[in-house]
């Protein structure tokens, strides 16, 4: 059977690094947005639109308000969001929604089986997967062989940045002409990247790593 895929579509840099090396040889027919209430949704949706239409590819959001209800972290709850790297696992703790990729994976495994896809790409990486256990391989595997019993065409989950970090990913984006003027990484929202944030310092550094002053102009 030939591929035939989904991916989760956050609207940051590493779901449109993973739609970028996968669109062609995996068959990318499908992007998914969640709006779980968290504090950028509004400009999360926005990039994931506008990166799923400069690769040709059908966009669906999905709501989930009582995810929103149940998480009392900073990622969602009126707390402030933690600053930079240096303290990654309480960041990590901070920001943390319950059984999110989980949740994600098992929807997209109902798209999938239901459309026949093959495949659901998740953009877990090597760095965040120090502090995400939800960003590992091996999370992969085990949401891939539960899929074998809970649904019929039995779909993998395929992380194509699980070896890289964000200086690798950023590499990858500048080598292959990426949209990074769409991505939204921050977790604050807002029309520009905070910068200060995790996700914006993981970005920022891994910009200033690959000698890049375009798209932090851009962006930050």
């Amino acid at each position: 059977m030939s591929n035939k895929s989904i991916i989760l579509l956050s609207g940051g840099l590493d779901s449109v690094v993973s739609l970028g090396l996968c669109r062609e040889k995996y068959n990318v027919e499908l992007a998914l947005t969640f709006d779980y209430g968290q504090k950028a949704a509004e400009q999360e949706i926005s990039a994931a639109q506008q990166i799923a239409k400069y690769y040709k590819t059908e966009h669906k959001v999905i709501k989930l308000d009582w995810l929103r209800d149940i998480t009392k972290t900073a990622l969602v709850a009126d707390m402030e969001l933690p600053k930079g790297i240096d303290h990654a696992e309480e960041s990590a703790k901070a920001v943390w929604v319950p059984n999110r990729n989980g949740l994600f994976l098992n929807i997209a495994g109902s798209f999938a089986e239901s459309g026949n896809f093959t495949h659901i790409i998740i953009g877990a990486n090597k760095e965040e997967g120090t502090t995400f256990p939800d960003n590992t391989q091996e999370f992969a595997d085990r949401v891939s062989a539960e899929f074998e019993y809970s649904t019929l065409n039995k779909p993998k989950v395929l992380v194509p940045l699980i070896n890289y970090d964000k200086n690798d990913i950023v590499r990858l984006a500048l080598e292959n002409k990426m949209p990074l003027e769409l991505i939204k990484s921050c977790y604050k929202g807002g029309s520009k990247h905070c910068g200060v944030c995790e996700s914006c310092t993981r970005l920022k550094n891994a910009l200033q790593y690959n000698g890049d002053t375009h798209y932090i102009k851009i962006l930050f």
